[in-house]
């Protein structure tokens, strides 16, 4: 949704979804770091069918003005409830496996379509490594 006025910021709203509360960490994990949870609204999956998962999914949509959904896993309940919302709500658009680092770039960004979404996907898998072990020497040394 963006502004009518010349020069308005967009208004930038999305939906978490995900297993336990997967949502809500990331969420608060969010604010702590910039300040903009608010951007986000939660949904668990937490002993819901997936047909309440759905109907709380577009109901949490709706009711924020969402245009994008972001949820854990690629085949979860979440993703599978958000993929039918997309495709009866023109302009949702669904994002997969996320992780922190999507979620903070796409918060920071300017805008709301499909290449801010790309954009906040490189950033976290491009945040993503495999760290070498360090390996302690009988002196205490770290190699």
């Amino acid at each position: 949704m963006t502004s009518s006025a010349p020069g308005a910021a967009v208004v930038r709203r999305a939906v978490v979804a995900g297993h336990g509360d997967y949502a809500a960490g990331m969420i608060s994990a969010v604010q702590q770091i910039s300040g903009k949870g608010d951007t986000f609204r939660a949904v668990s999956s937490r002993d819901l069918s997936a047909v309440a998962i759905e109907e709380l999914l577009r109901a949490t949509v709706g009711a924020h003005e969402a245009q994008v959904i972001f949820t854990d896993l690629p085949a979860g309940s979440c993703t599978i409830a958000a993929r039918r919302i997309a495709r009866d709500l023109t302009g949702v658009i669904v994002v997969t496996g996320v992780n922190l680092s999507v979620l903070l770039s796409w918060a920071l960004g300017s805008d709301n379509g499909v290449a801010a979404c790309e954009h906040a996907l490189e950033r976290g898998r491009g945040a993503m490594a495999v760290l070498p072990a360090i390996v302690q020497t009988e002196g205490g040394d770290a190699h």
